[in-house]
Parts: C-alpha cells; structure tokens; sequence
C-alpha cells in the first residue's frame, strides 16, 4: 500500500510500505476512503513530538471501511462503514474507567505517534470495540465526519469543557486555526455573551466572524483591545489553541479573577507562568490531551444539522496527493487553508 512517512524533523515522503495485518484478536484492519492533516502532525513535523519514530505513518483521524476484524471484536464487521477516533481505548483500565481515555494503559494517542496511522491505503485499529465508531446508514457524505475524529472533541474537551464555558461568559479563544474555530463552534452551546477570537491572519478572522464570533482582534495590540472591551477586568474564559509561549502568555494576561484558562495547543516549548500576578486571582490552569469521550454526543449533534463541522473544510485532494496537501496546510496562511480532505 502507499503512505505518507515521517522520517525525522521536516522529512515526509509518500512511499510503498507493508499493508497492516491483525496482531491481536481485539484488533480491526480498516480501508481509509477519507482523512486529513492536523497541526499536531505538523508539529511532529516541526520536532516537537521526538518520541515518534522514524518510518512511522502519520496521521490520527480518518473515516473507512472495516477489510478485517480479530477474533474479540463484537461491535464490528467487514463492511461496516466506521469513524476512526484519534484515540484509542481500551475501556478496561483505570484510566478508561474514569473516562481518561487519552492515558489509556494500552492506548490513547498511539495511532499516528507511536504506531503507523490513517495517511495510508489502510490502517489497523487496536481496541477496536473502544475505538471506532459505526457510521450510521444514509451518513452519505462523509467529509464532515472526519472532523469527528479530533478537531471538534478536541476543541469542545480540551477547550470548552476544561474552561467550564457558561451563559453569559466572556471567552476569548487565541489561535483561529481548526481547533480554535472547533471551539468556537462548541461553545455557542453554552450561550457566552461574548466570544472573542484572536489570530495574525486576517482571513482567518473574517471565518471566524461567519462562525459567530462577536469580536475579532489581530495578535498584535490583541492585550490592550480585550482588556479595554472588558473595561479591564478581563475574560472569564481563556483558551490558548496555538502551541506557543507568546500565546499562552497572553492567555494569562488577559484572564479575570476567577477566571480559567484552558490550554489545547502542543507546546514544544517551555512557558513563562507568571505566578507572581496570578496567584491570588483565584485562577484555574487546565491541561488536556482529548479524551474523544464526547464523540458520539457530537456525532449525533452533526447528524441533526445543528453543528455544521463542513464548514471547517477548505480544500479537497486525492490521497495520493498528500505531499502537497501538507505544503498547502504548512501555509495556511497563504493558501487560505483550514482542513483539507484526502480521498482515497
């Protein structure tokens, strides 16, 4: 089969490798017939996850079709049209028990990180019963649903649940990027009064807009112009989605009494807490890896029209143009680029 590669900081190639087979009976082989990229893979890409091994297939999110089940899957067959959750889980644990699944004793974010993941023909799912989900007839369109497997649990647990968003808050989401714009869209669950979105790329401002976000502020004076809408209290609410001390930083600084900031972006890179103006502010610091615990709530969400993740989509490509997916995803910016889908 052909996959995309990693091969050590900033080396990716689209290549032959060996087709997945069943290694243990909890085991499913899945045909991949849509995915996509995610910044966390081009943070891996960037060397900040080192504990992913060269030759590893890249990727954690994906839709397909089951080729192959071991002997102690029950919840699935050939056949069966699946969601793939970027986590896996086990459900047997003390971490699934709590429902932790991202520290699965046997799982959590493996696939993509230490095992090979969904840029390819096919991938193998351990856990299979804790880590697909069945598409139900008549889903024809599929390229929402890869949006499932990571952004949107992402964005709505690692940003909205851990920042306990409520009725009337004030929220403000650094990085407008999928994940943030996936907060952004979660959090109007709640009912804010405001949400604020605050990104470099002027483009990616006016999509959050569409989104529903009620201010928009470029990053630079980002500070000053939340603080003066707040009449300097702050934001109840602050979700840092970028992976960068300058924005976590920021997170800090504009955070109100009482206020709690939830961390989503991948740090490779130490971060300045500034304990000395925030200890007595009654603060709240929340870190997450996603659980995906919430996916079928949102699975049923997008399947009654009211949660349009499609929007998130920008460009389309054959899977076996992923060389250059990546090189439009790497420059967002420029390409104008949120997620695109790979189609197999």
């Amino acid at each position: 089969m052909k996959a995309l590669v990693y091969h050590g900081p900033g080396r990716r190639t689209w290549e032959d490798k060996a087709s997945p087979v069943l290694q243990q009976p909890t085991d499913a082989l899945v045909r991949i017939t849509k995915t996509t990229i995610c910044g966390t893979d081009l943070h891996i890409l960037k060397g900040d996850v080192p504990e992913v091994p060269t030759g590893l297939t890249l990727g954690h999110e994906g839709v397909g079709v089951v080729t192959a089940v071991g002997a102690a899957v029950t919840q699935f067959k050939p056949g069966d049209h699946v969601l793939i959750s970027c986590i896996t889980s086990c459900g047997k644990c003390p971490s699934c028990r709590r429902g932790m699944y991202s520290h699965c004793a046997d799982g959590g974010w493996i696939l993509g990180h230490l095992i090979d993941g969904t840029q390819a023909e096919y991938v193998r799912i351990p856990h299979a019963d804790g880590s697909l989900h069945l598409i139900p007839p008549g889903s024809d369109d599929e390229e929402p649903l890869v949006m499932l497997s990571d952004i949107l649990p992402t964005g709505f647990e690692c940003g909205v649940l851990n920042g306990e968003v409520g009725p009337g808050d004030t929220v403000a989401i650094i990085g407008a990027g999928p994940i943030g714009l996936s907060a952004l869209l979660t959090a109007q669950f709640y009912s804010p009064a405001r949400l604020i979105l605050v990104d470099p790329d002027p483009n990616r401002l006016e999509v959050a807009r569409t989104f529903g976000a009620t201010h928009t502020f470029a990053s630079a004076g980002a500070m000053t112009a939340i603080l003066n809408l707040t009449g300097g209290r702050g934001v109840d609410v602050a979700i840092e989605a970028v992976g960068v001390p300058e924005t976590f930083e920021l997170c800090e600084a504009i955070i109100a009494p009482g206020g709690r900031i939830a961390n989503v972006g991948v740090h490779g890179r130490s971060v300045v807490l500034h304990l000395q103006k925030l200890w007595a502010q009654n603060i709240t610091i929340r870190t997450r890896l996603v659980d995906a615990v919430t996916t079928p709530q949102l699975l049923k969400t997008v399947q009654s029209g009211k949660l349009a993740p499609k929007r998130l989509i920008t460009h389309r490509f054959p899977l076996a143009e992923v060389m250059r997916a990546y090189d439009v995803f790497a420059n967002a910016a420029h390409e104008k680029a949120l997620k695109v889908i790979l189609t197999n």
